[in-house]
């Protein structure tokens, strides 16, 4: 769907890229085991932690991969006065991500923690407060990101239904004039109208849209499109691909994973692929053919992962 010349191309700008991620901030950690008995306790797998490790989650893996490669990532969100808020500054620092945040005493910072036992995921705890911001938090929040708003090419709306993404912020990010990817919450469609283009799994195209789910892909596309007033939609499919929705015109886009191990974060790597492209001059379709190769290689890692511009651009065969 891109020859390799164009994507060399487009991947040479991601340095001159300046992207904003907006949405809910998630520590992500994983404790990794092995399993050898069952508790007598009850029927369930004792798991002998081996190591335990964090990492970057929810809007937090978008920046991720946008600094990963090599574009300019800033991150706004709204993190807990605690210890868990410290170790997520500290992550995004580690990886050059510029952090626009604001903390909340009310609330803590989102925490999956995940258990693994021989590359299988048995549990997720989490820990986290769904509800709304608080006005004053939102406010503060909005006024830190009209201080660098100016320098932004490309706004991704990262929302995990954790009380970030409100209608305040949202009117607010679509009256910047700056084009808005949204990485959507089903349950907050009322939120999204008019604003670039979104990129639901099938799951949630049909969520969003309210129909039943042996509607064609193609008839659900354009209702969505219609129902939200938007110009492009991006329906990832999993072992399908994707279809892109742009102009009245469909375009299908196979699937590039040889393997698929682990899901998470595939749809974060998408969406940075495709502010990443379109912010450095690509179409719609090569943006989303690039986006499509990237979440190819990582639904064959486990747990969250990213790619660099090196590895992209080698997934891609020659012409």
């Amino acid at each position: 769907m891109i020859a390799k010349t164009t994507a060399q191309k487009i991947l040479s700008k991601f340095p001159q890229t300046n992207i904003l991620v907006v949405g809910d901030l998630i520590l992500d950690k994983y404790l990794w085991g092995e399993v050898e008995r069952i508790s007598p306790e009850a029927p369930v797998p004792i798991v002998d932690v081996k190591k335990e490790t964090v990492n970057l989650g929810g809007a937090c893996n978008v920046a991720w991969n946008i600094s990963a490669l090599d574009g300019n990532a800033f991150i706004a969100g709204v993190i807990g006065d605690d210890e868990n808020g410290k170790i997520l500054e500290q992550l995004l620092k580690e990886k050059n991500i510029n952090p626009i945040l604001v903390k909340d005493t009310s609330r803590p910072t989102t925490e999956k923690t995940r258990i693994i036992a021989v590359s299988q995921q048995l549990m997720r705890i989490d820990r986290e407060n769904r509800d709304n911001l608080d006005s004053k938090i939102e406010e503060n929040l909005i006024e830190k990101i009209k201080e660098i708003i100016e320098k932004i090419d490309i706004i991704v709306v990262s929302d995990y239904g954790k009380g970030v993404i409100t209608e305040k912020i949202m009117n607010f990010l679509k009256n910047t004039g700056k084009p808005v990817f949204v990485d959507p919450k089903p349950s907050n469609v009322h939120l999204y109208e008019e604003i670039t283009i979104m990129t639901p799994n099938k799951k949630e195209a049909f969520e969003l849209a309210g129909l039943p789910r042996n509607m064609e892909i193609e008839e659900l596309g354009k209702y969505l499109m219609k129902k939200l007033k938007m110009k492009q939609l991006l329906i990832t499919l999993g072992a399908e691909g994707m279809a892109l929705f742009e102009n009245g015109k469909i375009t299908k886009i196979p699937a590039k994973a040889r393997k698929v191990f682990d899901v998470t974060g595939a749809g974060d790597t998408v969406i940075s692929v495709l502010a990443l492209a379109r912010a450095s001059g690509g179409t719609w379709e090569e943006s989303a053919s690039l986006a499509n190769y990237a979440a190819g290689y990582v639904v064959g890692e486990i747990g969250t992962a990213v790619v660099d511009r090196d590895l992209l651009l080698s997934l891609i065969p020659e012409n």
